[in-house]
């Protein structure tokens, strides 16, 4: 029977929102990415509202707010209560990334929308990366850095780089790059790291080798040293370390990428007056943000920006603050008063034929919230005005409750429920707790600021920015362009194939080519457009028996193990079972398997004495009369991007010779 597929966009499809969509598959329902903008749209979680209590699983691709923001208000307010999948990398720096932004937030608004419950989430590791530092991208910054005057310009003329960057994804690869071109290029204009969490992330980061390139686990593997054993950057966590730089040329790289909030909202107002400073974009700001509205062309001479900060509340403010808060802790007390009341009335039981314990009205105005908060035994007797005896009892009576503790050789037995924090006075505290995803090293200087409970307020002022600094945009956010996804798609030669998160134009354009050239099943659909994309192929399941896999030969495939099977179906206690023939099998022809790219078979031969170059058309030169080159298998119907290696050259020599060295390449079933 086939696997019934469906997929509906919740967000982020023909434009440029947070990415969430829904993965169905046999009715499991997936949640793909939980993401949100910079400005906490509200409006873009409506279609994951309607569909959040049926989620069976989140699964999260990247650690930054486009991908995961809106995780902490899906579970906390929209029903979501599903288990998160993640890397351990996306785990970690979404962890840093939610602070960073809770804190920076929380200086300009008075309600927080983001609310840290992660230490009820159990995570694992699915998928995921983290951004990579490939060499190719080094060369594009330095090779730009060299070409644009712009960049040194301002350092040489005593100004300042602000580079707005994400909490802990590219922001981690424009690091490891300046400090690599700092110390070739023998700099000593200074760079500083700002977010409330740059410590924590560069410390974590540092054990998170194993996720980066080749090249950088190569390096530690022969020199030991961590690429993140930074010489150039400066970590700081406080806006107010700056200000002993004040006239020192110097590059920044602050939070949030958006200007909305964060220490960049700041740093760029101050630097926007003045000519000879610099504001360098890596990314394109998310539509409707200060950074999106900078970076259009030409850019604008003025802008207005929200201004804010926290004060403590004094005076009548403070005064007023404390009666709400003691209103609100009396009415929390009643309540929790009368419900434990219900519960052990409930409890011990109801007899029909005995009068049933006393209602209390709490809206009764004979009722004050001393009395209604006293206790005897744990429960409340009291006596009300009007009081009326059920028909079925002989005359008032108060409400007796037996003492029914257990007790032990040690005394009475405890509930050690009676001993944990409530979850609503662990909100703060957990964010610091030893053992909670950040293992309790989080910068002190932030953990003051999430522990800081002295009432405050926030004030905020509108004024407008003369804009004088120079603004510089350079595309460094690691996307493929159109050309590598069309290459890419071929090569995986979908069935069918479903296109998100892209401009309404870019996905028209994409949606045809494919059509003709990669499959002619390719849907685009629009947000809450559920899209059945179950295969027409059978799938069955099967077990092998151990009879069968006693005679079975693998070969060692990478860190898999393959081998040829032959065998036959049956069933075993209404299971489908492959079980060995009955007969000798029928010799089959060799299978290589694997994947030659032709620019590592190059060095190989040139390993073994073989002269070899590029030749046109991406064919390979081998030695004086050989020729290697990919070409399409056209005798795979059906199948787009399928590939095979053709040897081109007489029957010498040397032909067999670069045959065999082929062959070799790969593993022969």
């Amino acid at each position: 029977m086939g696997t019934s597929v469906q997929v509906t966009p919740l967000c982020g499809v023909y434009g440029e929102n947070p990415l969430c969509y829904l993965l169905s598959i046999d009715g499991f329902n997936f949640l793909m990415d939980c993401g949100w903008n910079d400005l906490f749209d509200l409006n873009l979680l409506q279609p994951l509202s309607r569909v959040a209590s049926k989620v069976d699983a989140v699964l999260l691709s990247h650690p930054d707010i486009l991908h995961l923001g809106a995780l902490p208000y899906a579970m906390k307010h929209l029903g979501l209560s599903a288990p998160v999948y993640s890397t351990e990398p996306v785990y970690r720096l979404g962890l840093l990334t939610m602070y960073d932004h809770y804190l920076s937030r929380r200086i300009k608004e008075k309600g927080l929308l983001l609310l840290l419950m992660w230490l009820a989430i159990f995570w694992e590791v699915l998928f995921g990366r983290l951004q990579r530092m490939e060499r190719m991208s080094y060369m594009q910054l330095t090779s730009t850095i060299e070409k644009n005057e712009a960049i040194l310009k301002a350092l040489r003329a005593d100004g300042t780089v602000l580079l707005p960057v994400d909490t802990a994804g590219r922001a981690l690869e424009l690091i490891l790059i300046l400090e690599q071109y700092w110390d070739q290029q023998h700099l000593s204009f200074p760079i500083f790291f700002l977010t409330n969490v740059a410590t924590s992330t560069i410390d974590y980061v540092k054990s998170f080798l194993e996720w980066m390139s080749d090249s950088i686990a190569k390096s530690f593997g022969h020199t030991r040293d961590n690429a993140f054993l930074l010489k150039h950057v400066t970590l700081i966590i406080n806006r107010n370390e700056l200000d002993n730089f004040t006239d020192v040329p110097k590059v920044v790289l602050a939070s949030m990428a958006s200007l909305e909030v964060g220490f960049s909202h700041d740093i760029f107002v101050e630097l926007a007056t003045d000519a000879k400073n610099l504001v360098l974009f890596t990314e394109k700001g998310q539509f409707g943000t200060l950074a999106r509205m900078l970076q259009v062309d030409p850019p604008p001479k003025a802008v207005k920006v929200i201004m804010s900060k926290r004060i403590p509340l004094v005076g009548d403010e403070l005064k007023a603050y404390e009666e709400e808060q003691e209103r609100i802790k009396k009415e929390a007390t009643l309540k929790a008063s009368l419900v434990k009341e219900e519960e052990s009335r409930v409890s011990h039981g109801s007899d029909a034929n005995v009068a049933d314990p006393m209602v209390i009205d709490v809206s009764s105005s004979h009722v004050s919230s001393n009395i209604a908060s006293s206790h005897l035994g744990g429960h409340m007797d009291i006596v009300i005005d009007g009081f009326v005896p059920p028909s079925t009892s002989v005359a008032p009576m108060f409400p007796f409750f037996e003492n029914t503790a257990e007790w032990d050789d040690y005394g009475e037995v405890i509930n050690p429920d009676d001993y944990i924090r409530k979850e609503e006075d662990m909100d703060q505290f957990s964010m610091l707790a030893t053992g909670d995803g950040l293992d309790g090293k989080l910068d002190e200087g932030s953990a003051h600021l999430l522990l800081d409970s002295t009432p405050s307020k926030v004030v905020s002022s509108e004024t407008t920015v003369q804009v004088k600094c120079a603004l510089t945009y350079m595309d460094f956010e690691g996307r493929s362009d159109g050309r590598s996804v069309k290459s890419i798609l071929a090569h995986v030669a979908p069935l069918k194939l479903v296109l998100v998160h892209g401009s309404a134009e870019a996905t028209e354009h994409l949606k045809m080519h494919c059509v003709k050239h990669v499959c002619p099943h390719v849907y685009a659909p629009q947000i809450e457009e559920t899209i059945d994309v179950t295969s027409d192929l059978c799938a069955y399941k099967v077990q092998l028996s151990e009879k069968l896999m006693s005679n079975v030969l693998f070969k060692k495939l990478g860190e898999h193990e393959i081998s040829w099977v032959d065998a036959e179906v049956g069933k075993t206690d209404d299971m489908l079972t492959l079980l060995p023939l009955s007969s000798n099998p029928p010799a089959h022809k060799s299978v290589l398997v694997g994947d030659l790219k032709l620019a590592d078979f190059k060095q190989f031969l040139a390993g073994k004495g073989v002269q070899v170059e590029f030749a046109g058309g991406g064919a390979l030169r081998c030695g004086e009369y050989v020729t290697l080159r990919k070409i399409s298998d056209s005798s795979q119907k059906g199948v787009t991007g399928a590939q095979q290696i053709a040897i081109e050259g007489p029957l010498c020599e040397e032909y067999y010779k670069i045959r065999d060295l082929l062959y070799s390449q790969f593993y022969s079933l």
